[in-house]
């Protein structure tokens, strides 16, 4: 029961800062403050009660315990961060911020770059211009102009002070090629990174799917040696081994663990194609 209500609160939470940003009235975001700060102290206070009866991380409570202490703890550090960067409740004169030109611009409609986290691993924003294209042909008026920052004017004038920032050093030849690759590191590099990191997780994904096979066939063969529950505060608790020693709990996270490597996967394409197409535009 517990468990249920803490996962309909995370969506209730979710559903909250959602109504937030639409309406656009901040100080809405007391009550997620208030919400962020009570969860944090009661799994703090739960992972110290977890401490002091000896139960270690060979427990599958404690190590949830834990990684929710961690997630409550980071929400709130950004919550008030956003509140203290922004100054939208506690503070006299309140920061003024503007939308980006991009998103006052109704001919633009590529959001990628100013949707959320989880619209931007799912694409979810493009929903309303595949049912458009789903009805008729797409030309360039339903594509809409491009954002400013994936215009040739912009990411040319990125280039051109990057080059200009490698000119001016102080290096034995400061025109030759070896400058011209410093410039692209350092005008693009970044996105190429990112992009590279997004692969490098989606390989080490990879793994998953043969441990998690290896560990289901070692279970419906019966090799599996579970333990006795052990009973602890009157509660029986069960080992990080024991869970993972269910071949049902194997396929869930074998499920998860390829759904997230293909958004990575997608991700690293998607950020190495977008960067080569303004690469080539600013040359």
């Amino acid at each position: 029961m517990p468990p249920g209500m803490a996962f309909l609160a995370a969506i209730t939470s979710i559903v909250y800062y959602h109504n937030i940003e639409t309406s656009n009235f901040p100080k809405l975001l007391i009550a997620l403050l208030f919400y962020w700060t009570l969860a944090f102290i009661t799994k703090t206070i739960k992972f110290v009660k977890f401490c002091d009866n000896n139960i270690g991380p060979l427990q599958l409570r404690f190590c949830l315990t834990a990684l929710l202490v961690v997630l409550y703890g980071m929400l709130l550090i950004v919550e008030i961060n956003v509140i203290r960067v922004r100054r939208y409740i506690f503070f006299k004169k309140t920061k003024e911020v503007k939308p980006p030109e991009d998103l006052q611009d109704l001919g633009v409609r590529f959001l990628q770059p100013f949707v959320n986290l989880l619209s931007k691993g799912t694409y979810w924003w493009m929903n309303t211009f595949i049912k458009t294209a789903h009805k008729k042909p797409i030309d360039l008026k339903a594509i809409g102009k491009l954002p400013i920052a994936m215009r040739a004017l912009t990411n040319y004038m990125r280039l051109n002070e990057a080059f200009q920032v490698q000119k001016n050093k102080d290096t034995p030849y400061p025109q030759g090629s070896r400058s011209i690759w410093c410039a692209l590191c350092y005008g693009f590099g970044r996105p190429l990174a990112l992009s590279s990191t997004f692969r490098i997780l989606a390989d080490l994904l990879g793994f998953a799917g043969p441990l998690c096979i290896s560990g289901i066939v070692h279970v419906r063969k019966g090799n599996s040696s579970l333990h006795a529950q052990t009973k602890i505060m009157g509660v029986f608790f069960i080992s990080s081994q024991e869970f993972l020693a269910n071949a049902y709990v194997l396929s869930v996270l074998l499920f998860f663990a390829l759904l997230l490597q293909r958004t990575f996967l997608q991700a690293s394409y998607y950020v190495a194609i977008e960067t080569g197409i303004n690469l080539r535009g600013a040359i």
